[in-house]
């Protein structure tokens, strides 16, 4: 999967972040992604920020650093993120938010790239 070299530099702890969104999907052969979306505890963010201050951008919601984005809020789930991370799947050592979370935002988000996705992933779980 693309991407995952860049993370894997950054080298953040284990129990603190997830690949979310697109990642999720693409890792799972369900469609690519364009870039990699992660989630991290307050904790970990904070020690990010400091890290990474050129990289703060979206109103300091979003850290850019290459093709990861690391997020500590994500929309109408950040109240979850806590929860996304510890519940996250391993996959080829990396940890994936559930497709149930995915599936959840995206329904909220409402896009139309949303509903399509929507339908891939539960074409996804219904093959599984």
């Amino acid at each position: 999967m693309k991407y995952l070299s860049e993370l894997e530099l950054l080298k953040l702890p284990t129990g603190k972040f997830a690949i979310f969104g697109s990642g999720s999907m693409a890792v799972r052969g369900i469609r690519e992604s364009e870039d990699l979306d992660i989630i991290v505890k307050q904790d970990l963010w904070d020690i990010l920020v400091q890290k990474y201050p050129m990289s703060l951008h979206d109103n300091s919601t979003c850290l850019k650093i290459g093709n990861v984005e690391i997020f500590r809020n994500w929309l109408e789930l950040s109240d979850r993120i806590n929860e996304m991370i510890e519940n996250a799947e391993t996959i080829a050592s990396f940890p994936f938010v559930q497709l149930k979370y995915v599936i959840e935002w995206k329904k909220q988000f409402g896009r139309e790239k949303d509903k399509k996705d929507i339908e891939l992933i539960q074409k996804y779980i219904g093959a599984i």
